[in-house]
């Protein structure tokens, strides 16, 4: 075989230049023997994996770092900080807050790097160095303070995977992707869990420090040694030269994001101007509306937050009831694979993300109904199958927002900025007075859910109406098959 690169600059024609007649700004797209872009192409998708299996592991530790409250509550946090009333639920609360402010800016800073890999690992390095501060508070306010901090700095990460995916993969491999890395947070559910257990039995009074500080102390540790090994591992964007992709690879890493938005004759690959993408992204009611479905969404999805208080509803010790945390997140994990799998073969959305938040109201139904422990820790495996709709959802806006790279941008951090006042508010649905039943708690999650499935079916009628109208002038006008909405 001759050493010329298989995808050679001098292989490429204009794309529909001989039909139509285009001008210089259409993608080009590489015109090579079909047997050998798919062997570059599986080379490529195959190291693409492996890091983004790295990132998996990033938001694991995001996550965990995150939801670490709510382990430490059930061995001393609140009575250490001297808490009272909702103070406990104010903490929780105000991290979604710092949460908020940053998704926007720092996407819209995302897109303008080269090194987005030394940009998150950085992030990683400082939301690890907050986490293990926290370990050593001895005020609720000073605990306060930090938590603000670390939702500033982790809203960093996950906008940030999210769209550093959306510049590798093409439409069709997005969701199997998405979830991969989302599954990262039910991962974390249950094994920061299985974690958590052994720290607090293991590790009390060590050094003059409670269960729950050392926590805090271990788990900010890893991540801070995470965060350095993410600098060399981490994926740039397809235009940054990388020393792990062969010339072939790196090229066809470009073509693919190019053919998969030649159709939609929009802004991908032009020079981005100020802030227009941001502009774009707040005058599109499609924008507002996701973020508002997602927002009743998240609020549906609050009872992970409060897990570990949910599953000591059933009466066991505080080891024993975050080790049953485990299962239900660990089966939630494995039904989002293929979830998220069957909606990528056949392109639909709407029913992938109707159906879980409809098991998830069962598990609701079934928890406000009954205080027998068998039956109540059922509902919570029904509950976790709801979290599978979030990875669907997030495919779903990335495929409506793909062809053009700095809207998309700006559309991923606000959908998911908007998405967090779900969390704030729902931090309060879960008051220790309601429980243990927690009926009323269970009652708002059936409604948001209810809301959020209402509000992605009349987007859905808006996406098919749009596709019928492009078809039709394509038929009137004789052109080819264009950019459709996938519903």
């Amino acid at each position: 075989m001759s050493d010329r690169p298989l995808l050679d600059a001098d292989n490429y024609s204009r794309y529909g230049a001989s039909e139509s007649g285009n001008s210089n700004d259409t993608p080009i797209i590489p015109c090579i023997d079909e047997q050998s872009r798919l062997v570059v192409e599986k080379k490529l998708l195959r190291k693409l994996d492996l890091r983004v299996a790295f990132l998996v592991l990033i938001y694991i530790m995001n996550y965990m770092d995150r939801s670490n409250a709510a382990a430490a509550r059930l061995r001393g946090l609140e009575e250490d900080l001297n808490m009272k009333g909702n103070q406990f639920n104010t903490l929780i609360s105000i991290l979604y807050v710092g949460y908020m402010l940053m998704q926007a800016p720092s996407n819209i800073f995302l897109d303008r790097m080269k090194r987005p890999s030394l940009y998150l690992s950085s992030c990683m390095a400082i939301w690890g160095a907050i986490t293990l501060f926290t370990g050593v508070v001895r005020t609720y306010h000073a605990a306060l303070i930090l938590r603000f901090l670390l939702g500033f700095v982790e809203a960093a990460f996950f906008p940030g995977a999210v769209f550093l995916l959306s510049r590798w993969y093409k439409r069709n491999e997005l969701g199997l992707r998405t979830a991969l890395l989302t599954c990262g947070s039910s991962v974390s559910n249950a094994f920061s869990a299985l974690i958590a257990s052994g720290i607090l039995a293991g590790l009390d009074g060590t050094l003059g420090f409670t269960a729950w500080r050392w926590l805090f102390l271990v788990e900010g540790t890893l991540t801070i040694i995470v965060a350095v090994c993410a600098i060399w591992i981490l994926p740039d964007f397809p235009s940054t030269p990388s020393v792990w992709l062969s010339p072939d690879e790196q090229t066809l890493a470009k073509r693919r994001m190019e053919e998969d938005t030649a159709a939609g004759n929009e802004d991908e690959g032009k020079p981005i101007e100020g802030f227009s993408g941001l502009s774009e992204a707040l005058m599109d009611w499609k924008v507002w509306w996701l973020g508002v479905a997602l927002s009743f969404m998240i609020a549906s999805l609050s009872f992970g937050n409060f897990f570990p208080t949910l599953s000591a509803t059933m009466g066991y010790n505080a080891t024993i009831s975050l080790l049953f945390c485990a299962p239900p997140w660990i089966v939630g994990t494995a039904t989002s694979f293929f979830v998220a799998r069957h909606s990528d073969v056949t392109g639909d959305r709407f029913w992938h993300i109707t159906g879980p938040l409809a098991v998830g109201i069962v598990g609701y139904m079934i928890a406000m109904s009954t205080m027998n422990t068998a039956v109540r820790y059922l509902s919570l495996f029904f509950m976790t199958q709801s979290s599978v709709a979030y990875v669907v959802f997030l495919t779903w806006v990335l495929n409506t927002f793909s062809q053009s790279r700095s809207k998309r941008a700006a559309a991923i951090a606000f959908i998911n900025s908007m998405a967090t006042f779900g969390n704030i508010g729902s931090s309060y649905f879960w008051p220790s007075s309601w429980g243990p039943s927690y009926a009323n708690s269970y009652l708002i999650c059936i409604l948001t859910s209810t809301v959020s499935i209402a509000m992605c079916w009349a987007f859905r009628k808006h996406l098919s109406r749009c596709n019928e109208a492009a078809e039709a002038e394509e038929h009137a006008l004789g052109l080819p098959k264009g950019f459709r909405y996938l519903l």
